[in-house]
């Protein structure tokens, strides 16, 4: 289950009974706080932030947390995990536990919440649904070339760990200047972008740093930082296909 993004508001009411009913709860959640209100809904609810260690291979660590969540499934428990955000958008965790439990014939459900994608269109006043919307994991956008349309919205995520496969603290600057070359061959270098974290508190605004693209590579990011590119221009219409649907009108 996902905790969504702001501390207890975000939690639905089917989360929140999941988490009451649990015999054994796991939280990995974004701060201290939040597991602080965790643990006042489950007060045997352990954090599995103890195995990340900086320097450590990121798969190992994921294996470990998987083993730690089923390790009592296997012994007849019902066990929660709860993931900040979304637990299953980027949550290698959220996915691997459940078909894990599933192929050992265990019954395992993942339960909805909002996500940084949610606050992003809230806060930013994105409408994707009216500019069209690209999202890759950035590393993956820059490894696999990923094809680009301009004129529709794109929004890159883990930006400030392109490229790394172990527990780091510090954003990867070589990973994040690479992001902006293969940007600026398909931009105008004073484009401006957005580097967005959505606020895990309910009286706090979220954190939004615009810059030019050509200074992106040194700009100023926070840990959880995703990046949203605006369109560069509108879409043209197909005449053929306006003609044809009767919107001759179209630009």
């Amino acid at each position: 289950m996902g905790t969504g993004i702001q501390l207890a508001v975000h939690l639905t009411p089917e989360a929140k009974a999941v988490i009451e009913r649990a015999d054994e709860m796991y939280y990995l959640l974004a701060d201290a706080a939040s597991g602080a209100w965790i643990e006042g809904l489950h007060p045997d609810a352990r954090s599995l932030h103890s195995h990340y260690k900086s320097g450590r291979v990121r798969a190992e660590i994921y294996d470990e947390i998987v083993e730690e969540i089923l390790a009592p499934v296997r012994e007849g428990r019902r066990v929660c995990a709860a993931f900040y955000g979304h637990p299953g958008i980027f949550s290698y965790l959220g996915h691997q536990s459940v078909r894990r439990a599933r192929a050992e014939g265990f019954a395992a459900t993942m339960l909805p919440a909002i996500s940084a994608a949610d606050c992003l269109f809230a806060d930013l006043g994105v409408d994707p649904g009216v500019e069209g919307l690209q999202t890759y994991e950035a590393t993956d956008f820059l490894l696999y070339r990923r094809s680009v349309e301009t004129t529709a919205a794109l929004v890159l995520w883990q930006v400030t760990a392109i490229g790394e496969q172990r527990a780091v603290t510090e954003p990867n600057r070589e990973g994040l200047r690479a992001l902006a070359e293969r940007l600026l061959e398909l931009y105008p270098d004073d484009h401006v972008v957005s580097l967005y974290e959505a606020s895990p508190y309910p009286i706090a605004d979220p954190i939004v740093r615009q810059t030019a693209l050509s200074a992106l590579g040194d700009a100023d990011v926070s840990p959880l930082a995703t990046l949203y590119v605006p369109p560069l221009r509108p879409p043209r219409a197909d005449p053929d296909v306006s003609a044809r649907l009767g919107l001759s009108g179209s630009d």
